[in-house]
């Protein structure tokens, strides 16, 4: 309705088995998907209560102490089932219950169903112990009525009572009754004790009693309790523990009475006391811990606004006053940190600062009966250690300090939409009900606080003659300003100081996005008192235009690009809006080719009222990225935004490589066949970039890069990100020139692109993982400066110390690295990063045993793998002592031999003694058995055998090596190597282990100079294909050290009928000292005869050049390698029925915004397959339902599940050969005609395999 509420009719059918007489109350569940007219959809559910009688009545009777009544008025509860008010008459009765005369023991046993004594035959028998239920004060006669009263519960919600002074000691029962609408009676009765603290006898007889006066008190103060017996002749044991040691013990006598307990309570006190009362009485142990609260509230800081506004203008300027005091209000010298954040993320995960910094005790200390009383042994109780009472000594733990309530590995936001501009977008969770009075007060309240998607805006749909488009005057709006800082961070200052008065200055700007902000602050004093702080603002205009864009752009669809325009003023406007497109790299308008006809539309809008417009685009092909712009005026009110949207292709991008090594003085020709011969009238060029060196290494240099910026967090991709950026800025520390050369390169003016990028870094991780042509520099300069910026020697400092905190906190408590979060250690990934950080120390970074943290680090991953191997070799003794294997055969695998490698990188520290036989025996397995696994292992067992001294074995590797080898003018030196499906079979890295090998080895430099050819190859434009052959890659080519880098040798190059002299062409220039240049054709500049490359050299020496030609290829030309894997990809769509929900083919169905729609994938894979990545990609229309990444069981198989803008990421860490189904749900979100891309799976470290689905479009009305 016009409130923006719905009415949900439904017949409450009740469960007719369940008898009437019992009073039943069942429960409904209404569950709700609502879309705004904007298309964004959320989900909640409520429960609704039906009963056959409609009314509950209740009283909130407590116990009263006559002495002193705390307590003189009780609610009266008179609520409908929903539990809203609902107003009522009725009496309430109170009445004084006859309690037994005597106390008893509690029954040890079930009660019996039959009796063969009396009751007076019982009680002689068994004078302390229960017949019936006695003690039970349901079921005790009520003795007199003490109070009889009316009441209407719409004049009055409480019962009055003075007279507690004058009741007698005892139990008592208050009942309420009523009557609901239909006239059915509806009674509840309440149960309380009337004791009497200054008494001397208890209220009702018991063998103990107690009852809680003062239990929580401050220094200076007293706590006080009430215990006593009806019994003669108990001897009780009286004692006051604080954190573990007794500081009172008293034995007391009672005889039929109570005493008031009293504890003086003194600063050394706080944490809390506990109070052991303990006796024996009729062959029962008595043992009672009570705990007296005593909290640090000397350690309370007090936190408040001076000045803080809660409502802004977005972008606007703000300074906040925060006033920090101690506990008795005086000024203090604190320290704060403090944050502003969008609240809407709030609903992926709610995140709270909390601190606890001082230990409260726990009774630690106590009595116990082990076996009652066994007169055999005589152990009737004992003192001891209670474990399940134990104190933790090391909470709170650091992670809490460091994070401030973070977590980096169950919550990522990568994934999240580049903006949350569609209001407050927060959790729709289901709250109670509220009386037409309290409805219309919450909301006049958000209406005040400026909520803007509940704030009572009624959204009005698009009637005709409400949208005009491009007619009438036009309006003028070159004045409104643009939105386009979305951040959702607006501030965290980690170190805010108090000035002299006490008070803390906030000061900041606010983004542009509309929504609610909070606050969140933790203030601390050098003494360690501490106190915490949260607050909210709202950023919003008296006019508000929200885009409901997608996460992307798909060339060739179809679509209608809605906003919702929003007015917070009292009075009628009437304006126009404007929708803009440009292509974001060059900021030129591209309306024309997204056919963005009516650009211009007019708008109405009632008083406090939402109003909806649509736009038909297409999005056109060629464009890497699309900037939005839309603008919306009426009168003096305005709001505009802008936005970068990434452009996914329907095509692979494709990349053909031609390497141009040259030796020596002469002239060489090279041919690329496939531009020469290209005849395909679906390729589209993207790219043809020619680079050239003196040096290879230079090649390392500009794949550091990729390993920085790679998209995805498993471990193994953060190391790599460690050891890219240790690796630079090692080389940046150890050689000024090329310090310098970056230097140079950070300082060029950044383009339009680039700059958008850097403000943007989600739409830059977007761009990375689905386009990354797009971040390859127009020109030369550009691409420079990228390279600079990412070798600053800050930035990298702090991505390294980033990386690794990651690292460290993917590290188990037994050294081990587990692939993504949430899965179990895995060997072969903890054996990669410690051969890593064995590679970075060969380099020469120092940080990998100077820094504390790294060196422990792996010290414990060391101690993992030992530990591992040594359990292999007992596996081993075990199979020979069952005579099932010969320890003297061939038992070392792949990971052994991995092993050995790692292992003699690190020979100083120590292999633990009863590891030592097992290392001794894989190591001469090795030496006895290495020509029996493949060149890769091969390799490393050379480096081992050599580093662990044994030159004669290496000796005779080298020889073999040498004779296998295969030898080419183009590819240099080389081995024949089968591609695989796993870690072992990989020959980028079995290269470049074999450098490794040739230069530290045989220390034969010709060799190695050929090999490097044949890598550099296989070398894809930037990378080596995968982050892990590009680390490796890198450490081949980087292992001479930083001052080969440096060297200014050139060639002259002919490409096509073009010569390239570096010395004049100005993209191309050759850095001083470096002897490397680049230079990049873009698409329209690329013809065939620039396939023919000739090469002129004229001194000696080796030189390395490479060409890449890249273009796009629609997916169905593009042949791929038969692969055992084997996928295919179904849409459904689910609604609700009679029967439940029921998922049906989209095929031949109407999708509308708002539905719900399954993804099914179905994976058949016929051998056992590790490290394997699937990728669904999704219409640009849909938003995936679930957008936290974890990780997930199901079918024997473990899995990851990351949802990301653009699509949906499955890793997976070991797959079995078999059928596989993998389920998640979207919601349509837009209007249009989409392509749902395609599906893609892959050996993640063996890309080649791979496998995608056919691509299908979806249409939604």
């Amino acid at each position: 309705d016009e409130n923006g509420k719905f009415i949900v009719d439904f017949k409450a059918i009740p469960d007719l088995s369940v008898d009437r007489v019992s009073d039943p109350t069942f429960n409904y569940t209404v569950y709700a998907d609502v879309t705004d007219i904007n298309g964004e959809t959320h989900s909640s559910s409520t429960t609704i209560s039906v009963a056959y009688k409609s009314l509950v009545v209740g009283i909130s009777m407590a116990d009263v102490d006559k002495a002193k009544p705390a307590q003189t008025k009780f609610d009266i509860i008179t609520n409908n089932l929903a539990g809203q008010f609902q107003a009522a008459k009725g009496q309430i009765k109170i009445y004084a219950l006859k309690s037994p005369d005597k106390a008893f023991r509690e029954r040890m046993w079930a009660q019996a169903d039959r009796s063969i004594y009396s009751a007076a035959e019982y009680y002689k028998l068994f004078p302390h112990d229960l017949f019936a239920d006695e003690a039970n004060k349901f079921k005790w006669p009520r003795q007199k009525e003490v109070l009889s009263v009316n009441f209407d519960s719409e004049k009055s919600k409480a019962l009055e009572i003075n007279d507690f002074p004058k009741w007698t000691e005892g139990e008592y029962v208050a009942e309420i009754i009523s009557k609901d609408k239909d006239g059915n009676e509806v009674k509840e009765v309440s149960y309380f004790t009337v004791f009497n603290t200054a008494a001397k006898t208890l209220a009702v007889p018991a063998v103990h009693a107690y009852k809680p006066i003062k239990m929580s008190a401050e220094p200076g103060e007293k706590a006080s309790f009430v215990a006593g017996t009806s019994e003669t002749g108990v001897h009780v044991l009286y004692e006051i523990e604080l954190d573990g040691t007794l500081i009172a013990k008293e034995w007391l006598t009672l005889n039929k009475e109570q005493r008031l307990f009293e504890i003086q309570i003194k600063e050394e006190y706080r944490g809390n006391l506990a109070v052991h009362y303990t006796f024996i009485k009729n062959n029962r142990l008595y043992a009672e811990n009570y705990m007296v609260g005593v909290p640090y509230s000397n350690k309370d800081l007090d936190i408040s606004f001076a000045s803080f506004r809660d409502k802004l203008q977005p972008g606007a300027n703000e300074e906040w006053k925060i006033i920090v005091k101690g506990k008795k209000a005086d000024k203090v010298a604190a320290e704060m940190v403090a944050t502003l954040y969008d609240a809407s993320l709030d609903e992926f995960r709610a995140n709270q600062w909390y601190a606890s910094f001082y230990n409260y005790n726990s009774s630690e200390l106590g009595w116990a009966s082990t076996n009652g009383f066994n007169h055999e042994t005589m152990n009737l109780f004992t003192s001891g250690w209670n474990p399940g009472h134990s104190r933790s000594a090391d909470y709170p733990s650091f992670d809490y300090l460091n994070w401030f309530g973070y977590s980096f590995y169950y919550y990522s936001r990568e994934y999240r939409r580049y903006r949350s501009g569609s209001g407050i977008a927060m959790e729709m969770a289901a709250a109670p009900a509220k009386s037409k009075k309290e409805a219309a007060e919450d909301d006049k309240a958000s209406f005040k606080d400026g909520e803007i998607a509940a704030s009572g805006l009624a959204e009005q749909p698009i009637v005709a003659g409400q949208v005009k488009e491009d007619a009438g005057k036009k309006v003028d709006m070159s004045d409104v300003k643009v939105r386009t800082n979305f951040n959702e961070t607006a501030f965290f200052y980690p170190t805010l100081m108090t000035n002299e008065k006490g008070e803390i200055i906030v000061k900041f700007t606010v983004p542009e996005a509309l929504t609610r902000w909070k606050m969140l602050g933790f203030a601390h004093t050098k003494d360690l008192q501490y106190g915490l702080t949260t607050n909210a603002l709202v950023t919003q205009k008296d006019i508000m235009v929200v885009p409901n864009q997608p996460r992307f752009f798909r060339e060739n669809d179809k679509m209608k690009f809605s906003a919702k325009i929003s007015s917070l003023v009292d009075k009628d406007l009437t304006g126009q809006a404007r929708l803009e497109f440009f292509d974001a790299l060059t900021m030129k308008p591209v309306d024309n080719l997204m056919k963005n006809k009516t650009s211009v539309q007019n708008f109405s809008l009632k008083p406090k009222q939402s109003s909806s417009l649509e736009w038909s685009i297409e999005i056109p092909e060629g464009l890497q990225a699309i900037t939005y712009r839309i603008v919306a005026k009426s009168g003096d009110f305005s709001d505009g935004e802008e936005m970068v949207l990434p452009v996914v292709t329907n095509r692979m991008l494709v990349t053909e490589t031609m390497p141009l090594p040259i030796r020596g003085k002469q002239t060489k020709t090279f041919k690329l066949d496939k531009l020469v011969n290209n005849t395909s009238p679906t390729l589209r060029n993207q790219r043809y970039t020619l680079e050239f060196t003196s040096n290879p290494a230079w090649y390392a240099i500009q794949a550091l890069p990729y390993l920085m910026e790679y998209p995805y967090d498993c471990v193994e991709q953060t190391f790599s990100k460690y050891y890219a950026n240790s690796i630079a800025s090692h080389i940046a520390n150890s050689n000024p020139k090329i310090k310098q050369v970056f230097d140079t390169w950070k300082n060029i003016q950044p383009d339009a692109l680039l700059s958008n990028l850097e403000k943007n870094q989600e739409l830059k991780s977007a761009l990375l993982e689905e386009t990354p042509w797009v971040l390859q520099a127009k020109d030369e300069s550009q691409r420079k400066r990228m390279v600079g910026v990412l070798f600053d020697l800050n930035r990298m400092a702090n991505e390294q110390s980033r990386a690794l905190d990651k690292i460290v906190k993917a590290q188990a408590a037994n050294g081990g690295f587990s692939w993504f979060p949430g899965f179990p250690e895995d060997r072969y990934m903890t054996q990669h990063i410690i051969a890593g950080m064995g590679h970075l120390d060969v380099m020469g970074v120092k940080s990998i045993r100077e820094d504390d943290r790294t060196w422990t680090m792996v010290r414990n991953a060391l101690g993992f793998l030992d530990s591992k191997i040594k359990r292999d070799y007992d596996e081993l003794k075990e199979l020979a002592r069952q005579k099932k294997i010969n320890l003297e055969d061939d038992n070392i695998g792949y990971i052994q031999y991995h092993y050995l490698y790692i292992r003699s990188y690190f020979k100083d520290v120590e292999i633990p003694a009863n590891t030592k036989e097992a290392f001794n025996y894989f190591l001469g397995q090795a030496k006895k058995y290495w020509l029996n696994t493949n060149m890769y292992m091969q390799g490393m067992t050379c480096l081992a055998l050599h580093r662990f001294d044994d030159k004669t074995t290496t000796a005779a590797m080298i020889k073999s090596f040498s004779e296998k080898a295969l030898h080419s003018e183009e590819m240099g030196m080389y081995w024949k190597s089968d591609y695989g499906y796993y870690w072992y079979q990989a020959p980028i890295e079995t290269q470049a282990l074999m450098i490794e090998v040739y230069d530290e080895v045989a220390n034969d430099q010709k060799s190695v100079e050929d090999m490097k050819a044949w890598l550099l190859k296989q070398k894809q434009t930037q990378d080596w294909r995968t982050t892990k052959a590009t680390v490796e890659a890198c450490y081949a080519l980087l292992r001479r050290g930083s001052d080969a880098l440096a060297s200014s040798k050139l060639v002259e190059i002919k490409v096509g009928n073009e010569t390239i002299d570096p010395a004049k062409r100005p993209d191309a220039k050759v850095e001083a000292g470096t002897g490397y240049f680049k230079t990049a054709w873009q698409a329209g500049e690329i013809k065939p005869e620039m396939g023919n490359v000739t090469i002129t050299k004229t001194d000696d020496g080796v030189a390395w050049g490479a060409v890449y030609w890249q273009y796009f290829e629609q997916l169905d030309k593009i042949t791929s390698a038969e692969t055992p894997l084997k996928l295919k990809k179904d849409l459904f769509l689910q609604q609700n029925t009679d029967r439940g929900p029921v998922i049906t083919p989209i095929t031949g169905k109407e999708l509308h915004v708002g539905d719900l729609i399954k993804v099914r994938i179905e994976l058949r894979v016929d051998r056992n397959l590790e490290y394997v990545h699937l990728k669904d990609m999704r219409a640009a229309g849909f938003e995936p339902v679930s957008t936290l990444s974890t990780h997930k069981y199901q079918d024997g198989l473990y899995y990851y599940e990351s949802p990301r803008d653009l699509a949906t990421n499955f890793f997976i860490g070991y797959m079995p050969k078999g059928t596989y189904v993998f389920e998640y749900s979207l919601r349509v979100s837009q209007k249009g005609d989409f392509s749902n891309g395609i599906t893609t799976i892959q050996c993640m470290y063996a890309p080649e395999f791979t496998s995608h689905s056919q691509g299908i479009r979806v249409e939604v009305k």
